[in-house]
């Protein structure tokens, strides 16, 4: 168990549109200018969107795993230990956090083609 920051990197290759930002100790993730996801390489951690439930959800479940960060509407940024997850479930959040903030017509277009 557990996914390096490259194998991380990676899985944003197999999502269409996905640009990138740096600022200070993190790398952000984006989707047609919208932010989906960050990247701390340093404690290699990553932070995604996620609806206020399943933010929720993941942190009682495994707390070990998952830590809230923020809440902004209807959203609850969820951080993820690396180190403590394994690629496929990373994927399917990296996945929603993704549709949750792309457009409708590239998330149909994604689903369509997967």
């Amino acid at each position: 168990m557990g996914v390096s920051v490259e194998e991380f990197l990676s899985m944003l290759d197999r999502l269409p549109e996905v640009g990138q930002g740096e600022g200070g100790d993190w790398v952000s993730f984006k989707v047609r200018g919208k932010g989906f996801g960050y990247l701390w390489e340093r404690t290699e951690t990553v932070g995604l969107k996620a609806t206020i439930e399943e933010q929720t959800a993941l942190v009682a479940e495994r707390p070990e795993v998952f830590e809230p960060q923020f809440t902004a509407g209807r959203f609850g940024w969820v951080v993820v230990r690396l180190a403590k997850i394994d690629a496929d479930e990373l994927f399917e959040l990296v996945t929603e956090a993704w549709c949750l903030t792309a457009p409708k017509t590239l998330v149909e277009a994604y689903e369509t083609r997967s």
